[in-house]
């Protein structure tokens, strides 16, 4: 631990250039594609994963509610592009070229070069695949090796421990729970937050690399070893 002229302990030096904002356009993985959303190309795709015959306990806790049509979906993704903070992604089956979900990178931090995953939404059929591991990867992968940023993060209501299992089967680790956070649908939120930094990525991504290998599959699909395994 580096120490200072007057004895106190300090943290290490580092690059303090500022990070720079995303501009992903594409990157195809083994089993994913990731594509800048897009009103033209995903929205007739996307209808399924936002529409009225979803699931409705996909929702409960998200900040938005299930569109009733394709008119709405389309005004949806229109808020959504218009955001100058965020920028979203659609997560494509690479087999069908199928949109089945759609996820951002927000709350990005510059100076400090922090960012973090959000608005995380996926087509039921699109949870515990390859598809949607690697796309979580792809995207990772883009933060820290492309856009350089020294910290990732995830947040999830306290009470969604499906997604706080998510976020750590894929190297996310726990830092703390922010208590009445967040007023949403007219109820209190405790958040909790996760993160990855940097110093983690290199092992995050070895394991993950592990998993994603045709061999680790059978014919079905099926693991043979899972990334709690590796």
């Amino acid at each position: 631990m580096p120490v200072n002229e007057y004895g106190q302990m300090i943290g290490e030096p580092v690059d303090d250039t500022p990070g720079v904002l995303p501009s992903l356009v594409r990157i195809e993985g083994r089993y994913t594609i990731l594509e800048a959303l897009s009103v033209e190309k995903h929205a007739e795709d996307l209808l399924a994963v936002y529409g009225p015959d979803t699931p409705r306990d996909m929702w409960t806790y998200l900040f938005q509610e299930p569109v009733a049509d394709m008119e709405e979906l389309v005004n949806l993704l229109n808020q959504m592009l218009a955001r100058e903070d965020r920028f979203f992604y659609a997560i494509l089956d690479r087999e069908t070229g199928k949109a089945m979900g759609t996820f951002s990178l927000m709350r990005i931090d510059q100076n400090n070069r922090v960012v973090e995953v959000g608005t995380v939404i996926f087509s039921p059929k699109l949870r515990g695949t390859r598809i949607g591991t690697e796309a979580q990867y792809l995207l990772a992968r883009y933060v820290f090796e492309e856009l350089n940023y020294r910290r990732y993060e995830w947040k999830c209501d306290a009470l969604n421990l499906p997604s706080r299992r998510a976020a750590e089967r894929l190297g996310f680790v726990y830092e703390g729970t922010f208590r009445q956070a967040v007023i949403y649908k007219g109820r209190t939120r405790d958040t909790d937050w996760l993160s990855m930094i940097d110093k983690d990525w290199p092992q995050v991504k070895t394991r993950l690399e592990a998993w994603l290998v045709p061999e680790n599959f059978d014919k079905n699909g099926k693991q043979y070893k899972s990334l709690r395994e590796l």
